[in-house]
């Protein structure tokens, strides 16, 4: 069990989940849009290739936050029950500044390689 102060990382965790939910819900749209679009039957096959390019971008950019954003929450999970800020490999505290760093990881600096 780890003995640092949660709130500041709570924080951080809550800001983050709140900026990424946002951002989700900017490429969800943007690629609604664009599949909403009406296509002429005009389109070059190159402009059709650009397109669906930037579409499984968005798709996989989109896949990164939701990934994310369960590894925030797993992390506010680990805040209740009291093992926050714990190596899961070798169970010793992952020192803050890799929290501040980044506040949903699970492991030290160590092991995350």
């Amino acid at each position: 069990m780890s003995d640092i102060d949660t709130t500041e990382f709570r924080k951080l965790l809550e800001d983050e989940r709140g900026r990424l939910m946002q951002a989700s819900g900017r490429l969800e749209s943007d690629t609604n849009e664009d599949l909403g679009e009406e296509r002429g039957v005009e389109n070059h096959l190159g402009d059709q290739a650009s397109e669906t390019a930037d579409r499984e971008l968005e798709e996989g950019l989109d896949e990164g936050v939701r990934q994310t954003l369960r590894q925030i929450e797993d992390a506010l999970k680990r805040i209740d029950d009291g093992t926050y800020g714990t190596c899961e490999i070798d169970e010793k505290p992952i020192p803050e500044d890799r929290l501040r760093a980044l506040p949903w990881t699970t492991r030290c600096i160590e092991h995350a390689q």
